[in-house]
Formats: C-alpha cells, structure tokens, sequence
C-alpha cells in the first residue's frame, strides 16, 4: 500500500528517541543520550548494509538528539531537549504541507526517487494525495499535543506521547487502512471483472468492472452493433436514467463490455439478447477504435446487422427503443440527444451503408 511505503521512509528515524526515552528513564539524561546516539549509529550502519544508503532521516534524528542533549545538559534545562520531537514533527508537517497544498509535491518526487521503476498512475496518485493529506493531520495533531506536553504535562506524559503515541497513532491508521484494503479486495473478487487490452486490441490483463471505470489508463474491450431494417432506419435504444454514463440518452441498440473470458462475437450475442431481444441476425464488423470519456477508456468493436424481426427489450437494461429515420437523426444530432460514440458511428454508418 502506498501508506505503508511512505511510512516506512519515516518511522524508522524515530528510533534513536524511542530509545532515549527508555534509557533516560532507566539510568538518566547524560546515559540516555550516549545511548541513544549508540543506537542511532548502529541504525545508520544497518540500513546502510540492508539498502547500501544511508538513512537521511535517523541521521538527522541523531544529529538533533545530540544538538539538544548537549544545549539541555549544558543549560541544565531538559525543555531544550523535550521539543526535540515537536521540531521533527514540524519539520514533517511542513513538507507534508507543501506536499498536498501546494503544487511542488515534495513527497512524491521522494517516493519515485526511492521506488525507482515505478510508474504512479492518475489513481494512485490521488490515492497518494489522499494518505499524504490524512498524515499531515496525524502529524499536526502529535505535534501539538508533543508541545503541549513540553508545557503542562510531567515527563511521564511526554515520554508516553512522544514516543509510544507516535506509533499507535499511526499503527491504528495503518491498521485501518488494511482492514480497509482487505474489504476492498474481498468486495473486487465479487465483481464483473473485465480484460485489459493494448491498442492493438490484443488481451493483457484483467481488472474489475469498477476499477475500469475509475482509471482512464486501464483500456478495455467494449462490444456496438448497430441494426439497420431494409429501409435505411437504424434501431437506437434509450439509456435509463439511473446509468451513470450518458443517463437518457438515445443510443447503439446493443452496447456492452467484454467478459474476461468471452471471445467478442460471444459477447456481442450476450448484449444483444439481454438488451433488445434478438437472437437470429448476421453481424459485420464495420470498425474498431479507441474511445476515450471522462471516466474511462475502450476498445470499441463496432458491428452492424441488417434486422427485420421482431424486438423484445429489456426494461431492465434500457427506458425504450425505436427506428429511427435519416432524417430523425439528422435533425437531432448535435443537440444532446445522442451519446457522443452514437454520433461518432452515424458518420461511419453514412458513408458505409446509407449515402
């Protein structure tokens, strides 16, 4: 998860004060701090042998350990060395701060330079955003209240917040995060899942219905036909009210999305006997091409049949369906009575069939 990658750069700089903590209780200040700063190196030395860097963050937790102890033993005034935790606390606030308040993203530039290879799409970046903007207040909180306890709370009370609240803070907002993933995962397994597709049209993944629909780079197959009577007029269908993409609108008579699975003349046959109601026709394939609309992005196969049976719709799947003369549509397009992808094949259908 996205949390726990930027958590885990941050938490571990804590150490060496966990640490101090502890001592200071047990043997004093001055013990407190050597071994605090003991601790802190040896942490430097392990995350540089486990990622051959060296952690900018517990070095400068333990050059601030040191900066402190020694100004708090020297004026024999131990609120130098108690803000300690405030000052890093601010100092993560404010880059938390420019990162989601502003548009110099300190935090995610950090991340793409630790996880090098990479990519953040438009989704987990405003999921990053998201977590980032719930941390600054997380920080915001600890470190007011770290202040507080400077002030008006006895050095039991600032030992217990600044070190052992830090993390049950965020282990409990990590804690809801997975628990939250985990029900997410669980909901995804239950739904309509859908192949992912390159512009070539070839098959290279799969994701579910509701995750294709949220993130414009995941480009899926999507199934239109078009039917035509011996006439000329072409059969549009009315999307419902309650659909979430182009609601009463008059389009394709069958239009649906690929199985993962399911070849596209199977799925083709699938729509149309749910959505109109036929089952004996020929179609042809009259085009394929890359739409792309503010919530998605398809890989449309576009067919056309020639139909002169009988039509049964579902009121399930559509409000109504009709015929529609040349002259019908000529009058209407371009007057937000047609789907934009409906108006877009006219022309293909024109000049094809109808010219």
């Amino acid at each position: 998860m996205i949390q726990q990658k930027l958590l885990k750069q941050i938490l571990p700089g804590f150490i060496p004060l966990i640490i101090f903590i502890i001592a200071d209780e047990i043997w004093g200040t001055k013990i407190g701090l050597i071994v605090a700063v003991a601790i802190g190196l040896l942490s430097l030395v392990y995350f540089w042998v486990k990622d051959h860097k060296f952690d900018k963050f517990i070095l400068f937790d333990t050059i601030l350990i040191v900066a402190l102890g020694v100004i708090s033993i020297l004026l024999d005034n131990e609120v130098f060395f108690k803000l300690k935790p405030a000052l890093i606390g601010v100092l993560v606030c404010a880059i938390l701060a420019v990162s989601v308040f502003t548009p110099s993203n300190i935090m995610f530039n950090m991340s793409k330079r630790y996880m090098k290879g990479i990519e953040f799409n438009d989704a987990q970046f405003r999921q990053m955003q998201k977590s980032m903007r719930v941390m600054f207040w997380l920080f915001t909180i600890y470190t007011l209240l770290v202040f507080y306890s400077v002030w008006f709370m006895s050095n039991k009370a600032w030992a217990f917040i600044s070190g052992a609240l830090f993390y049950i803070m965020f282990g409990v907002y990590l804690a809801f995060e997975f628990i939250k993933s985990k029900l997410k995962q669980q909901k995804l397994l239950n739904e309509e899942w859908l192949p992912l597709v390159n512009e070539k049209g070839k098959i290279t993944g799969k994701a579910p219905r509701s995750v294709c629909h949220s993130n414009k780079a995941l480009l899926h197959p999507v199934v239109h036909m078009h039917v035509i009577n011996k006439k000329g007029d072409i059969y549009l269908q009315k999307r419902p009210g309650h659909k979430t993409i182009q609601p009463n609108k008059w389009d394709t008579a069958v239009g649906g999305h690929v199985e993962f699975g399911e070849t596209i003349e199977l799925s083709l046959k699938r729509e149309a006997i749910e959505e109109i109601g036929i089952h004996d026709f020929q179609p042809k394939l009259m085009s394929t091409y890359i739409w792309k609309s503010e919530v998605e992005s398809e890989y449309v196969f576009c067919f056309t049949t020639l139909y002169n049976g009988e039509f049964n719709i579902s009121k399930e799947e559509l409000e109504d369906g009709r015929f529609w003369t040349k002259e019908e549509i000529e009058k209407n397009l371009k007057q937000n009575i047609f789907t934009p992808n409906f108006e877009l094949e006219y022309k293909k259908i024109i000049k094809i069939f109808l010219e």
